[in-house]
């Protein structure tokens, strides 16, 4: 027997809402709408957390450091319902919007088998938009917004085009899942690992009373049934077993990533410049690839919740969905495609809008690296080898600094003859920044409170390029073909390194670090963090069973000469 809505300052709830799939799934929702009768547009989301628990509950340092740092998050709303990276109902109702949330199959409230950003998962969303769109609280028009996996799972179903979906605001979304989610250059990432066990199966339905309580209804988050670990283990795919198992692209990757050419609604792709490992590359490629007409990219920093939540990135999402939604004139349409909060040392950012990614004034610059020197110039250096440890030292190749202040904003790449002792070798490039007391300068990232400017990998065996989508700037590799090294025997390789922006002060020294690892540097301690913070948060590639020492421990070498090109490709942006 369903619920009667619950009616709380002004906004009627309908708890655990059922919408029956195709399949005779029933997915439970939350409708948050005005209590004052009539058609409303629908801001939706659909994903795996459990929406009936509280951020405040599961995440409570998030909780406490985003009210730190934006005071204004919890000015007009008592965010008693809050919840994990999707948005505030007390921000959006009194505005006129029904805020939609659903649990995803297998997850929350919701019965089935939990296999995230699935075809399945996909057509269920499309089913909740179109319910959405024909209750008799809907204009028929639905967005969609959320953060991470609620901002992915927009980019497979906007393919699909549901007929009610009206506009899509993918807030820091990865689009490959392969390339973004799984394997950086073919390196398998952790990541999923950590987040499966640590967001996904607590919540699991089934879990019940051993789960956690909304704090909202006193029902458990997971489900009112309480299933044995065994069930629970059969009724859910381990993601990460999978991809551990898939070392090469292929259906099972394509399955959980969308045809972007499809996609015709009006999209806002917002992505982090200190999202590298995840969603970073996935708002670019999305906003590139997405067929819609109307499309913007906007990009900033800080962490994967402050610019969400705060009072700017409230008014972008009000302003995006008031045009597409409520058909307001209110000067979004004038807005031109790209908008860049451009980097600068000590976390500030000078907002600038663009008419194209990558900038069309853009001077790519090679910065060549130079062996007897360790130095980044515009002319090739001398002939020679340098070799290293992957397991225990990079080499570094440093800029000298100018005398005025440089851009460097958009993608950029490196190319790199380098040989192994082995059969493989795994490169990890980072871009670093040191002012000049020689002290590193880090940025507040989306998942780490210091990251540095930008990360690049790729394993060496994977080293083919898809041509079709390889630009100077961005090789692209096609993941289909293993080609392991003859050691000793030097190869090209082309490595992309995710889109960045960094204002470079006189003074200051860009570096480029190669070695076999992940970037780290000391690190910050956080109250409660989910995982260790040494510059790349959960996006690690350390897995034995991955990266065999006996394969990826090898020295590896650099070559240099006349005949070779070994550089480093930067966006230079032009003084105005």
């Amino acid at each position: 027997m369903r619920d009667q809505p619950a009616e709380v300052d002004g906004i009627t709830i309908d708890w655990d809402a059922p919408i029956r799939v195709s399949d005779g799934t029933v997915l439970r929702a939350d409708v948050f709408r005005p209590t004052e009768p009539g058609d409303y547009p629908v801001i939706l989301a659909m994903g795996p957390y459990g929406k009936g628990l509280h951020l405040a509950d599961g995440y409570p340092a998030n909780w406490r450091r985003m009210h730190e740092a934006y005071p204004e998050v919890a000015h007009g709303s008592t965010g008693r319902y809050q919840n994990w990276e999707m948005a505030d109902p007390e921000k959006w109702v009194p505005d006129g919007y029904v805020c939609v949330r659903v649990d995803s199959r297998g997850s929350g409230r919701s019965p089935g088998f939990m296999d995230v950003l699935t075809a399945l998962q996909a057509r269920d969303l499309y089913e909740c938009i179109e319910w959405a769109g024909q209750q008799e609280w809907s204009n028929g028009k639905v967005g969609l917004l959320g953060i991470s996996y609620f901002a992915a799972n927009q980019w497979q179903v906007a393919a699909l085009r549901p007929p009610h979906l009206a506009a899509i605001c993918v807030w820091e979304g990865f689009a490959d899942h392969y390339r973004e989610g799984a394997r950086h250059g073919g390196i398998t990432c952790e990541f999923v690992k950590g987040a499966q066990a640590r967001q996904m199966f607590t919540v699991q339905y089934g879990m019940g009373s051993r789960g956690p309580t909304d704090r909202n209804t006193g029902r458990p988050v997971a489900g009112d049934v309480d299933l044995d670990d065994d069930v629970l283990r059969q009724n859910r795919r381990d993601l990460y077993a999978e991809l551990l198992a898939r070392p090469v692209n292929g259906e099972f990757y394509q399955e959980r990533s969308a045809d972007l050419s499809r996609i015709e609604v009006p999209l806002l792709s917002a992505g982090n410049w200190g999202g590298m490992g995840l969603h970073l590359r996935g708002n670019v490629e999305g906003f590139l690839a997405a067929g819609s007409e109307l499309k913007w990219l906007e990009m900033h920093g800080d962490t994967h919740f402050n610019p969400f939540y705060n009072d700017r990135g409230l008014g972008l999402q009000k302003q995006f969905f008031g045009t597409f939604l409520k058909g307001e004139q209110n000067s979004w349409l004038d807005r031109p495609p790209v908008e860049l909060l451009v980097r600068h040392p000590g976390e500030r950012f000078e907002p600038r809008f663009e008419q194209e990614w990558p900038i069309a004034r853009t001077e790519w610059t090679e910065f060549h690296l130079c062996p007897e020197t360790m130095e980044l110039r515009t002319s090739p250096g001398a002939s020679g080898t340098l070799s290293y440890q992957p397991e225990h030292e990079d080499l570094r190749f440093r800029l000298p600094p100018a005398g005025h202040d440089r851009e460097f904003t958009g993608p950029a790449a490196a190319k790199l003859r380098i040989s192994s002792a082995t059969a493989d070798a795994d490169l990890f490039l980072s871009l670093r920044l040191y002012d000049p007391q020689g002290t590193e300068v880090t940025f507040i990232g989306s998942n780490d409170p210091k990251v540095p400017i930008a990360l690049g990998w790729l394993r060496a065996s994977h080293r083919r390029l898809d041509t079709d989508r390889s630009e100077p700037y961005r090789p692209v590799h096609s993941h289909d073909t293993i080609e392991f090294l003859v050691p000793g025997e030097p190869v090209d390789v082309d490595i992309e390194i995710w889109p960045t922006s960094i204002v470079v002060p006189a003074g200051y020294v860009l570096e480029l670090g190669i070695g076999g690892r992940d970037y780290s540097n000391q690190g910050t301690e956080i109250e409660n963090a989910m995982y260790p913070t040494t510059g790349v948060g959960p996006f690690i590639h350390t897995d034995p069973e991955d990266r065999p020492a006996e394969i990826f421990g090898g020295t590896v070498t650099l070559h240099f000469g006349p005949d070779v090109t070994s550089y480093l490709l930067l966006p230079a942006i032009p003084a105005p």
